[in-house]
């Protein structure tokens, strides 16, 4: 039941998202005009215009220009920490393969000072920095912004350095090239709002967020091969997370720890 005390565009959002989530209004729907809109929930265009912003922000409908509104079809990347590198390893595409890549930069640069801390270099270090973004083969609408940072030692005067889209995973070229093994990872998941360039990039209406991950993998010896960035659209992209169930009592290895 809609809550009287909200204010009228959170109602009207709240109606549109029940029925898109029911089914009411199916994928590729055309929403009524504004004006009709504006008739049904008995509030101004203002109003009605705010509550859409309010959907196209949550992903769930789009604007198109000089056509109207829809109601957006849910398509969203699955993400599987765990089962990347093998699947790699078997198939010996890119991790990314499902999607079109467009190397933005190649070469040596500053290490952002995260990227220095976690490698344990100092602020300012060089290291070899490879930076795409990726695109629907078929839509080509933008998925990705992501960005891998390798210390010099791992990949300096290699094809790594080159501006063109590597023949296989990355990490599988990483232990071609240097005979080290990717054994050990750590993903950092951050949910935040997005910066004007990524914003202006991953093409995202007002109000939307992003997921941020910071993916950090070492060899056997615990040294850093690679730290890699990227950031979705927080609307098309989902995390699946399969693990073993501790059975031992442990303590939390930080006090926010959740």
């Amino acid at each position: 039941m809609a809550d009287s005390r909200a204010p009228k565009y959170h109602r009207m959002a709240d109606a549109l998202r029940r029925e898109i989530r029911d089914g009411e209004l199916p994928p590729g729907h055309r929403l009524p005009a504004e004006t009709a809109l504006s008739e049904r929930f008995r509030i101004s265009l203002p109003t009605v215009r705010q509550a859409l912003s309010v959907l196209r922000a949550e992903g769930l409908i789009e604007s198109r220009h000089g056509v109207g509104t829809f109601v957006k079809e849910q398509r969203r990347l699955q993400r599987r920490s765990r089962g990347r590198y093998g699947s790699a390893r078997g198939h010996g595409k890119l991790l990314t393969h499902h999607l079109r890549h467009d190397i933005v930069f190649a070469g040596r640069g500053e290490a952002p000072a995260h990227i220095a801390e976690i490698m344990g270099l100092k602020p300012g270090a060089e290291v070899v920095i490879r930076r795409r973004n990726l695109f629907d083969k078929e839509t080509g609408q933008p998925e990705e912004i992501g960005a891998s940072y390798l210390p010099v030692e791992v990949a300096g005067g290699t094809y790594l350095e080159e501006p063109k889209v590597v023949p296989k995973a990355l990490f599988l070229c990483v232990e071609e090239l240097t005979g080290r093994h990717y054994t050990r990872a750590r993903d950092q998941w951050i949910a935040r709002m997005p910066t004007a360039d990524e914003a202006a990039t991953l093409e995202l209406p007002n109000g939307a967020a992003v997921l941020h991950v910071v993916h950090t993998a070492r060899d056997e010896n615990g040294n850093v091969l690679e730290i890699s960035e990227s950031v979705w659209p927080a609307d098309r992209v989902v995390v699946i997370d399969d693990y073993d169930i501790e059975q031992a009592a442990d303590e939390p290895s930080a006090p926010s720890e959740v």
